[in-house]
């Protein structure tokens, strides 16, 4: 299967869906997995006496364990028996990655906000997975539901990230030098992304080229709808389309957690999914 080369994927998908059983089966094993995993993180955590990354951990299993019940009940509803483990034919992508699961157990340094953070690129990697088999499922059934599980993998990675950045506040305080510092509006930083995006498809070629026109695209695209979100260190403009894509996510997740009228709050929502997918885009091609 031609997938593209992926940082957030060790290795490309070994197949192509060929049927919604296997899909909803696959779903399942893999947010089984992930529960299983924080469960187990979650119990070393409180052998060490972390009680705060414990905490964090049993929440994330806690979800996870959600998303197996709502894979259960749409096969349920779509097929009329539960997800059948014997239709899983190739392995899936690790719901945590053996690196990080082994950092959060040996690192001092180890915080509730940095866990989180392994939980976000998690659902990336959940995204990029779903994304990719929608985009080469041959079956109109199943590109449909793929789909599906990749916006669901957006709206985890959203609702992780509102938590990662409680946790950060928690930890750190933004100091006053900080809020001094000159401040750049979310247009302007989208046009930033434009310019850059355009100098990756230049030197990409192939399918990479074409999804990174896509983004540059739709970009373009967002700088007008960004107008009034603004707050950002003028000093993002120097970075790399990485930082500045996930900048703008924060940008409008936080700004519409401070919305107050209804039709502003469902355009900054739909800004941040726009821009989280954006992001979880850059962050699975080759960046190199």
């Amino acid at each position: 299967m031609p997938l593209l080369r992926t940082s957030l994927l060790s290795a490309e998908p070994a197949g192509v869906l060929e049927s919604l059983d296997e899909l909803f089966a696959l779903a399942h094993a893999m947010e089984q997995e992930a529960a299983d995993k924080y469960d187990s993180l979650a119990e070393d955590m409180r052998g060490q006496g972390k009680d705060d990354l414990a905490v964090v951990f049993t929440h994330l299993a806690a979800a996870e364990r959600e998303h197996v019940d709502s894979v259960t009940q749409w096969s349920q509803s779509r097929r009329g028996k539960r997800p059948d483990p014997a239709m899983v034919r190739w392995e899936a992508p690790e719901a945590l990655a053996a690196d990080a699961a082994a950092e959060v157990k040996t690192s001092r340094l180890m915080t509730p906000y940095r866990a989180l953070a392994i939980a976000v690129r998690n659902e990336e990697r959940a995204f990029a997975f779903w994304s990719y088999l929608a985009a080469y499922s041959h079956d109109p059934e199943v590109k449909k539901a793929s789909e599906a599980m990749a916006k669901e993998e957006l709206g985890h990675v959203a609702t992780l990230r509102k938590e990662r950045r409680r946790a950060y506040h928690r930890e750190h305080e933004r100091s006053n030098v900080e809020t001094a510092l000159p401040q750049i509006d979310a247009p302007r930083l989208e046009r930033r992304l434009v310019a850059q995006l355009g100098d990756m498809e230049q030197r990409l070629s192939g399918p990479a080229a074409v999804r990174i026109r896509d983004l540059r695209q739709q970009t373009v695209e967002m700088v007008d709808a960004a107008a009034g979100v603004g707050g950002f260190p003028a000093s993002m403009e120097r970075k790399g389309p990485l930082e500045i894509a996930e900048a703008l996510v924060d940008g409008y997740l936080d700004a519409a957690e401070r919305s107050n009228d209804a039709a502003h709050l469902e355009s900054l929502q739909q800004l941040a999914e726009r821009a989280i997918s954006r992001l979880a885009w850059l962050r699975s091609l080759a960046m190199d």
